[in-house]
């Protein structure tokens, strides 16, 4: 029988289409269809200034948007050869951890929801909550932040956002113990996780896996340890591995990464650094007010950069960086223009995605559900 599971079901984590070739209740063959939540947003990239794609960025893998932001303004960096003063790359780690930790969230509330625990969802978006004020505060935006900026950070963190940050930071594992005194070894769980959806490392390899996906198969690969960006080589953090390959190690992997993210988190408020948020570029982003003559030079560098944006060396790069899901990777390419000439987003979860069939062919239908919610898609990012 051949079976559609989706575009319109809750357990595809977005709009993905699932055709399954089924025998009963054994997977014979799995082929995944997306397209459905197409936006043309690396195309429309092409007709805005510099700056104004960052809030394009946002909404294509909407659960780390902070991380896209972070992605796409090191390589603009990269092009113009910027050096971003210590204050902005501590706040920048910051604020990445933070999106880490409301991302890998957002995917154990659904994943366990989706296997039927549902207690595990209400104790994560409560968490999750705490979160997205904290986004709110620095940004003025719970999820679209665009607070990242070419050359910087968009505005000063308030007065009390490091004191709010350190306190989450502090009340938060006790939390994340929670979720495992749920989870971690209840019967019912290990039976629905516990050596389904196998994935051998070599396979991961051959299909560019990355990410907890990766590493749950035993690859040992993380891009801000491997190579490191806007100053992850300050901080220490251990990389979670396990070697089974199956729905329950890809779990642990991202559980544990909740306890590192956090120690990120502390460590980058601990060692926070004085000075400015933005680099010393005044045609790339507006001066500090102090470096300004008068109110009206300060309006006249402003209207310059927002209506005519800046001009960017000729020459290409890709910058990839350690997203929640993998490695998300932009290629920008600039003509000497203000537009970028072509701008592309490498998609951890469209090449996650492709392990589906190894993962589920011979394996129970049920099994597809699990093996969907362990990868952790976002359908945003796959489709753009």
């Amino acid at each position: 029988m051949i079976l559609n599971m989706g575009p319109q079901h809750p357990s595809t984590h977005g709009v993905l289409r699932v055709i399954l070739e089924i025998d009963g209740e054994n997977v014979v063959r799995i082929m995944p269809d997306i397209g459905y939540l197409h936006t043309g947003i690396e195309k429309t990239c092409e007709a805005k200034f510099y700056q104004q794609v960052v809030p394009l960025t946002d909404r294509i893998d909407y659960l780390c948007p902070l991380t896209n932001n972070l992605c796409y303004v090191l390589a603009v960096e990269k092009l113009l050869g910027l050096e971003i003063p210590p204050k902005a790359q501590w706040m920048r780690v910051l604020l990445n951890e933070l999106t880490r930790i409301n991302s890998h969230l957002v995917w154990l509330g659904t994943h366990a929801m989706d296997i039927g625990a549902l207690t595990v969802f209400l104790y994560c978006f409560r968490e999750r909550e705490d979160i997205l004020r904290l986004f709110e505060a620095v940004s003025g935006q719970r999820m679209m932040t665009s607070y990242f900026r070419i050359g910087g950070l968009a505005l000063e963190p308030p007065l009390d956002f490091f004191e709010q940050t350190r306190k989450f930071a502090d009340r938060f594992p006790p939390k994340v113990d929670e979720y495992e005194n749920l989870l971690t070894g209840n019967p019912i769980w290990m039976m629905r996780t516990k050596g389904v959806a196998k994935l051998a490392p070599e396979d991961a390899i051959a299909l560019g896996a990355s990410g907890p996906t990766l590493r749950g198969s035993g690859v040992d690969f993380d891009l801000r340890r491997d190579i490191p960006y806007s100053g992850y080589e300050n901080f220490k953090f251990k990389v979670p591995v396990s070697q089974e390959g199956d729905v329950f190690a890809r779990y642990m992997c991202r559980v544990q990464e909740l306890h590192e993210s956090t120690a990120i988190v502390q460590q980058a408020l601990d060692g926070m650094p004085e000075g400015p948020i933005k680099a010393d570029a005044p045609k790339v982003v507006l001066p500090d007010r102090e470096k300004m003559k008068t109110q009206m030079e300060a309006l006249i560098y402003h209207f310059k950069i927002i209506t005519e944006g800046f001009a960017v060396p000729e020459g290409e790069v890709y910058q990839a960086v350690e997203s929640p899901r993998g490695e998300m990777g932009y290629y920008v390419v600039s003509d000497g223009t203000a537009k970028p000439y072509r701008a592309h987003m490498r998609a951890a979860c469209l090449a996650n995605m492709q392990t589906l069939p190894k993962m589920c062919e011979g394996r129970l239908l049920a099994d597809v559900i699990a093996a969907i919610g362990s990868i952790d898609i976002v359908l945003g990012e796959i489709d753009r």
